[in-house]
């Protein structure tokens, strides 16, 4: 929490602090005063933090992972031993330093190279005057993006290495439960992998929509003609946290086809059996077949291969679907509340889902 309060006063004191004194702060002292540039005083003062603080989420979340592939049994008895190797392999992935070069040399270039006058009719009209950009401005450019730009580029890469990593534990190869009541072969705790990076999504939200906010506020822009943008950003920013979930498309998708197999001809036996006894007036040879308490009954059959064929192709669900969509949508919605109030707003969305 300090650390976070020290970044965004970091990147956003100097500059508000030189707008005040130049009469650049409030409204009335310049036709689009800092406070007006919402995705400026977002990034400094939401975005920044919310990615420092999203390491103490990222760990709790993504911590217990590996305990809850061995815990649940989902890991064959000769792929236990190579987990170890996995996490070794991540471990040396994580500390590359050329990784760490890379970011900060991309995020030096972007400083160094990028053209301030290509931001005055953007982000920088608060700091320009008659002399061009002031100091805010610089340090805008200089100190709060680059912060910005550069924490976004980890967060990045810690998502990459998200994916590597679960990518790597389903290629050991799982032992997937089709009958387990989750409908997802026991993968159900993955549900929860989106909600390590809820915040970072809020983050990058958060500026988008103090973009859009700014530009319907001082630019005319309107809500209807952005809605095909809003829409768009809304699913990429899912997908950004949801993204982790898919190396276990390819296992889900083999063990329910194997599954509808498997529980098809379990299921044609026991009925060919049914038949013969009770129809025909045979006498059955798998008579086990018929006894056993878990397929007394055809009703009972026809409960375990629905089970098995309606697994899920993924390990998504009602928690992993909100922890990616309502960091995105929420401040979306605030941004579209300065032009549409949010009550009309809602009642339409009711309306459009009902």
């Amino acid at each position: 929490m300090r650390r976070a309060v020290l970044f965004a006063l970091l990147a956003w004191g100097p500059a508000a602090v030189w707008a005040y004194l130049s009469g650049r702060l409030l409204p009335g002292g310049a036709p689009e005063p800092l406070l007006g540039h919402f995705s400026v005083n977002v990034r400094c003062l939401l975005a920044i933090p919310l990615f420092i603080l999203s390491d103490s989420v990222a760990t709790v979340v993504l911590g217990p992972v590996v305990s809850r592939f061995v815990g649940a049994g989902l890991l064959l008895p000769d792929s236990l031993e190579k987990v170890s190797e996995v996490i070794r392999g991540m471990e040396r992935l994580r500390d590359r330093k050329l990784v760490w070069l890379i970011i900060a040399g991309v995020v030096a270039l972007s400083t160094l190279t990028g053209d301030a006058r290509a931001h005055q009719a953007d982000v920088l009209n608060w700091a320009v005057g008659e002399r061009g950009i002031g100091f805010g401005g610089w340090w805008f450019l200089f100190v709060a993006r680059p912060i910005f730009l550069g924490l976004l580029l980890v967060w990045s890469w810690r998502l990459f290495l998200t994916i590597v990593f679960l990518r790597r534990i389903a290629a050991l190869g799982l032992r997937l439960k089709p009958l387990h009541p989750d409908h997802m072969g026991g993968l159900a705790f993955l549900e929860q992998v989106p909600a390590a990076f809820a915040l970072v999504n809020l983050a990058l939200s958060s500026v988008i929509a103090g973009h859009v906010a700014h530009e319907i506020l001082y630019h005319g822009a309107h809500v209807a003609s952005l809605k095909a943008f809003l829409f768009v950003t809304i699913i990429l920013l899912a997908l950004f946290s949801l993204s982790p979930l898919l190396p276990f498309l390819g296992p889900l998708r083999r063990a329910k086809a194997r599954a509808r197999i498997e529980y098809g001809e379990l299921a044609g036996r026991h009925a060919a059996e049914v038949h013969a006894r009770w129809i025909e007036g045979k006498s059955v040879e798998d008579e086990a077949l018929l006894t056993s308490p878990e397929l007394g009954s055809s009703a009972d059959v026809e409960a375990l291969y629905t089970c098995a064929a309606g697994m899920r192709t993924l390990p998504l669900g009602k928690t992993s679907l909100l922890a990616a969509l309502i960091p995105a949508i929420l401040p979306m919605l605030v941004a579209a509340s300065v032009e549409v109030p949010i009550k009309q707003i809602l009642l339409k969305i009711l309306g459009t889902v009902a």
